[in-house]
C-alpha cells in the first residue's frame, strides 16, 4: 500500500472509522505478532503484546506524526513491550516450539528436518534479546537494516554488529549441536 493511502487510512482510523481501524489491524497484526512471538516464545504472551500495541496505537493515533512508517512505529512499540516483559521475567524462557508438519514421503527426512528446525528455533531463542530482535527483524521478518535499526532505535552500524554476533553465535551453537549428535569432538 502506498504511504499516502495509508496516511488517509490512519486519519480515518484516528477519527473512529471502524473499517479503517480494521484494515490497519489486518495489515499490521501478522508482523507485530510474529515479532512478539519470536521474542517471547509464547503464543499467549505474543497475543497480549499485539493487543497492547494496538491499544497504545489507538490512544495516540490522532496525535501521531508520520516521522516513520506506521509499521515501523508499531514494531517499535511491540519490541519495547517485549523488552519490558523480558526485563520483568529475567529467568530464561524455554518457549514453545511451533508444531512443524511435513507431509513429505520420507518420515526419516521429515524427522531430521523437524529436528534441525527445533535446534534452530532453540538456538535463536537462546540468543541475547537484542541479537534475537535484530535477527528476527531482518532475517525472519524481512525488514531492511535501516528499518530494523529504526525499530530498535539504534544505528545501522550497531544493528549490523548485532546481526554479525547473532549469526556467529548461531553458527557455533548449531555446529556444536551437530558434532555432539555425531559423537565428534566439540570446538
Amino acid at each position: 500500500m502506498r504511504h499516502d493511502d495509508e496516511l488517509g487510512e490512519i486519519h480515518a482510523a484516528a477519527a473512529g472509522n471502524r473499517l479503517a481501524q480494521s484494515a490497519l489491524v489486518t495489515r499490521h497484526m501478522p508482523g507485530v505478532y510474529a515479532l512478539s512471538y519470536r521474542m517471547l516464545r509464547d503464543a499467549a504472551l505474543a497475543e497480549d503484546i499485539v493487543q497492547e500495541t494496538f491499544l497504545r496505537a489507538w490512544k495516540v493515533l490522532g496525535q501521531w506524526t508520520p516521522d516513520a512508517r506506521l509499521s515501523t512505529w508499531l514494531h517499535r512499540v511491540a519490541l519495547n513491550l517485549c523488552y519490558d516483559h523480558l526485563r520483568k521475567k529475567r529467568e530464561s524462557l524455554p518457549g514453545e516450539l511451533p508444531e512443524r508438519i511435513d507431509h513429505g514421503p520420507q518420515p526419516d527426512e521429515a524427522l531430521a528436518q523437524a529436528q534441525r528446525m527445533a535446534a534452530l528455533d532453540a538456538a535463536i531463542a537462546s540468543l541475547p534479546e537484542r541479537q534475537r530482535a535484530a535477527l528476527t527483524l531482518c532475517a525472519i521478518d524481512g525488514h531492511t537494516n535501516i528499518e530494523a535499526a529504526e525499530i530498535m532505535d539504534i544505528s545501522v552500524d550497531a544493528l549490523e554488529s548485532l546481526l554479525a554476533r547473532a549469526r556467529r553465535t548461531l553458527k557455533t551453537r548449531l555446529r556444536s549441536d551437530e558434532q555432539r549428535e555425531a559423537g565428534g569432538p566439540q570446538t
